[in-house]
């Protein structure tokens, strides 16, 4: 039989339907210490309370607040709380080709990086890994992250640059204008356009003001607002218009319009 679960702890993991991203794993813990392990995969640590001590290749290091953590794959480290008050924490596991193993050098030297935007934008991978229907705005960002960290793994991370190339950003707004129902993969776009899909990402953003998938999410809710005033049920929208299902619609949409579907349909002239 196994012994109580430690003091304080909650915990959450699954794996997301994104590529390159092996395991997300939230949790909170008090007293729990991890043993000197390793994984297979890149650990990005971001600490949303708390702060955690750890050794990494028999070096002392600190997981802050402020901080990004990355820890390489194949190297021993080990895991407790910094305090009493334990700490809260959110991971993911990153496949080892995302980074690439010839940096694992560069990450054990210099496993804290101080980068308030990539911590943002790891924050809000976070915030649509797992959400039925946000594989798009999941791989876009993860996209940004990766560049971002292998820019840091390479000394080479500089200000995020906009990428300024309008004919590449028309022909994705033609490839979404066309997938506004079935959706379209970041990966899928990139091989049709023959570019990287860091390189996508930013040149559309450069060019239209917003990351493809808020472009697609705007289209299908315009989509859907037609729908609605020709009367049909928001069940029914939801799967004309490419979202996963009437809740997802409706949170979006609240976001868009201010109101619910159900509203906007019933109070139309």
């Amino acid at each position: 039989m196994g012994g109580p679960a430690p003091r304080g702890s909650e915990v959450t993991a699954w794996r997301p339907a994104v590529p390159g991203v092996a395991e997300v794993f939230h949790a909170r813990f008090v007293d729990h210490a991890y043993p000197a392990h390793t994984h297979d995969a890149w650990t990005l640590l971001i600490i949303d309370d708390g702060a955690v001590r750890y050794d990494l290749d028999r070096h002392a290091h600190g997981a802050l607040r402020s901080h990004v953590t990355l820890l390489p794959p194949h190297v021993p480290h080990d895991g407790r709380a910094a305090t009493a008050d334990g700490f809260r924490k959110r991971v993911l596991y990153l496949e080892p080709d995302v980074l690439g193993e010839d940096r694992i050098g560069a990450a054990v030297d210099r496993p804290a990086l101080d980068d308030a935007l990539l911590r943002l934008w790891i924050s809000q991978l976070h915030e649509v890994l797992g959400v039925p229907g946000e594989e798009l705005a999941a791989q876009s960002r993860l996209t940004l992250v990766r560049d971002r960290l292998r820019g840091h793994l390479t000394g080479r991370v500089g200000p995020a640059h906009p990428v300024r190339d309008p004919g590449l950003a028309a022909r994705l707004r033609d490839l979404l204008d066309a997938a506004v129902p079935d959706g379209l993969s970041l990966d899928d776009a990139a091989a049709v356009l023959g570019v990287d899909p860091t390189h996508l990402v930013r040149s559309f953003t450069s060019r239209f003001g917003l990351p493809p998938h808020r472009y697609l999410t705007g289209r299908r809710i315009d989509r859907a607002r037609a729908l609605l005033l020709d009367g049909l049920p928001p069940a029914e929208v939801a799967t004309a218009t490419g979202f996963y299902d009437q809740a997802h619609l409706t949170r979006h949409f609240r976001r868009m319009v201010g109101t619910t579907p159900g509203r906007y349909r019933t109070r139309r002239a």
